[in-house]
């Protein structure tokens, strides 16, 4: 008889160690880190300037944690960075606010934020971009639409 529940105590154990095993690894499966980038131009403006400068904005966003990590890097401006930002929401070819402020203009910028559901929908559809702010081209000098 103590045989007999042992062996129902053993195998409702491991039922149950086995369904939270599942669980756990199912909710592993949704998480993922989506990768994004830009190549950053002066005729991607809005509008189009004539900047002989370049860099590319690379990011990781995280769909587990909400974490965006990027590094932002360019050179041959016409004068220092004076501001740098993630704008959005706004497609290609349309301006649109500051949606993530840099820390710093100089390159390479790197930072990551946590995002709201909101902004996260807009990054991961296309409708950030990255761009850089000099004295000559205020309303930007270099800019990249942020894509998978």
């Amino acid at each position: 008889m103590r045989t007999a529940w042992y062996r129902v105590g053993v195998t409702l154990f491991g039922t149950v160690m086995l369904g939270g095993l599942l669980i756990v690894t199912s909710a592993q499966s949704r998480a993922e880190v989506v990768k994004l980038q830009a190549e950053l131009k002066g005729s991607n403006e809005v509008p189009p300037n004539s900047s002989t400068g370049s860099g590319k904005a690379e990011a990781s966003y995280d769909t587990e944690t909400k974490v965006l990590t990027y590094v932002v890097t360019f050179t041959g401006l016409t004068g220092p960075a004076m501001g740098a930002h993630f704008h959005g929401p706004g497609e290609a070819g349309k301006n649109a606010g500051i949606a993530l402020p840099f820390k710093t203009a100089q390159s390479p910028i790197q930072g990551s934020a946590t995002l709201t559901d909101a902004q996260a929908a807009d990054l991961l559809g296309g409708k950030w971009y990255a761009n850089i702010h000099t004295a000559a081209n205020p309303g930007g000098e270099l800019r990249g639409q942020m894509m998978k």
